[in-house]
C-alpha cells in the first residue's frame, strides 16, 4: 500500500506539549494548564445556553457583537479588532500572512510553546534570544536581532512559562526603536493577573504605534477555556490580512456569545484577580519557604527550580500523587516546573505531595 505523502515542513512542525492526564485511583488536581479554577458567572452560562436554541445556523462570521464589547472595553475601532478561535489561532494566522521563506520571526526562549510553530509551518527563520537571567526578556537583545528581513517581532508579558512581566515603558521604547515594517505581536493572555501594570496601560500603546498588535484571551481570567475566544488589537490592516487567511466562520456561535457576555462581568475579573493574587503570594511564599528558586511571578501560575533534583522523578512522584503539572523539559528549560495556581485547597494538596516527593 503506498504510504502518503506529506509535505516536508511538517517534519518541522513540534507537537504541542498538552499536559498529561495520569491514571490515578482519587482525584486528581490538574494544575499544569493555566486555567482558573472557577467557572463562568451564571449569566455567562445563561446566555451560552440560549446560544444552544440557534446552532442550526452558522455563527455571525463578523463576530460583529463580541468584537464591538471589545472595543468598546478597550477603547478602540470595531475595525481594530480581530476575533479568533483562541488567541493561538490568530497567532499562526498572522505568520500565514506575514511570513514566508527567506523572512524572520524573532522571539524570546524559553517562551510560549505555540512560538516555534510559526516559522515551522511558514519556512521562516526563527531567531530565538534567551532570556536574562531572572527570566524576562532581553529586549535589547532581541532588538538588535532585526533585520531587513524581520517581518515579526513576538513578546509574551507576562511570559509563559517563566510568568515574569516587563511595564509597558519597555514595550514602548522598544517599538520606538524598531523599523515601522517589523510587526511587534504583544502576547498578554495574563496581562489581567499583573500587579505591574494596569491592562489598559498597554492598550494606548495600541493607539500609538502602527505597527503593534496585543493578543489577548478570554481561556484565562474569564474562563472559558472550553469554548476558545481570543482576541488581537492592532490595525485594521491586519484584521483583514488574518482573516483572509482564516476557514470561515471559525469562532463558534457559543463563544461569541460567551465571550460578549462575560466582558460585562468586570467585577468578576477583578475578584478572581484578587483571589489570585492571594494565592499567588502563599504559593510563592510556601515554594521560597522550601528554599526553592521561584521568579516574579505576574501570571496565574509559578515557575521554580528544582535545582539539583531530577526532573523526572519528581514530576511522576506528584502524578503518583494525583498532581499534574508542568515539566520543565516540555517548555524549554529542563529542570523547572510550572504549577498553575488552584484553589487554596488544592494548592496546598500540591505543596503536600510536592514535600512528600521532595
Amino acid at each position: 500500500m503506498t504510504p502518503l505523502e506529506f509535505n516536508r515542513r511538517l517534519e518541522g512542525i513540534p507537537v504541542y506539549p498538552a499536559a498529561e492526564t495520569h491514571q490515578y485511583d482519587g482525584e486528581l488536581v490538574k494544575l499544569a494548564s493555566n486555567e482558573t479554577p472557577w467557572g463562568p458567572p451564571p449569566r455567562v452560562l445563561e446566555v451560552a445556553q440560549r446560544a444552544l436554541e440557534g446552532l442550526n445556523r452558522y455563527p455571525d462570521p463578523e463576530k460583529s457583537l463580541l468584537r464591538r464589547r471589545i472595543a468598546e472595553r478597550c477603547d478602540v475601532s470595531p475595525a481594530m479588532v480581530a476575533v479568533g478561535n483562541g488567541s493561538c489561532e490568530i497567532l499562526l494566522a498572522a505568520a500565514e500572512a506575514m511570513l514566508e521563506p527567506g523572512a524572520e520571526v524573532v522571539y524570546a526562549w524559553p517562551s510560549f510553546s505555540m512560538y516555534p510553530h510559526l516559522a515551522a509551518m511558514t519556512g521562516a527563520r526563527a531567531i530565538t534570544v534567551p532570556l536574562d537571567a531572572d527570566g524576562r526578556h532581553d529586549l535589547e537583545a532581541m532588538a538588535r536581532e532585526v533585520t531587513h528581513a524581520t517581518r515579526l517581532v513576538l513578546v509574551c508579558n507576562p511570559n509563559n512559562p517563566t510568568a515574569t512581566a516587563l511595564p509597558p515603558a519597555e514595550i514602548d521604547a522598544l517599538l520606538a526603536g524598531l523599523p515601522r515594517h517589523v510587526a511587534v505581536i504583544v502576547d498578554e493572555a495574563y496581562v489581567e493577573f499583573s500587579t505591574a501594570q494596569d491592562p489598559d496601560e498597554s492598550l494606548e500603546l495600541v493607539r500609538r504605534h502602527p505597527n503593534l498588535v496585543v493578543l489577548r484571551t478570554f481561556s484565562k481570567v474569564y474562563g472559558l477555556c472550553g469554548l476558545r475566544a481570543g482576541y488581537a488589537l492592532g490595525p485594521e490592516g491586519f484584521r483583514l490580512a488574518v482573516d483572509r487567511v482564516r476557514q470561515p466562520f471559525s469562532v463558534n456561535a457559543l463563544a461569541q456569545a460567551a465571550a460578549a457576555e462575560a466582558l460585562q462581568h468586570q467585577d468578576e475579573v477583578e475578584r478572581r484577580v484578587e483571589r489570585t493574587a492571594i494565592e499567588r503570594l502563599h504559593v510563592e511564599s510556601e515554594l521560597e519557604g522550601r528554599g526553592l528558586e521561584t521568579t516574579d511571578s505576574q501570571a496565574n501560575f509559578s515557575w521554580f527550580s528544582l535545582g539539583e533534583r531530577d526532573e523526572v522523578e519528581v514530576m511522576r512522584g506528584l502524578a503518583e500523587r494525583g498532581m499534574i503539572v508542568r515539566a520543565g523539559s516540555a517548555l524549554g528549560q529542563a529542570g523547572w516546573i510550572r504549577v498553575t495556581y488552584g484553589t487554596r485547597q488544592e494548592n496546598d494538596r500540591f505543596l503536600a505531595a510536592l514535600d512528600e516527593v521532595l
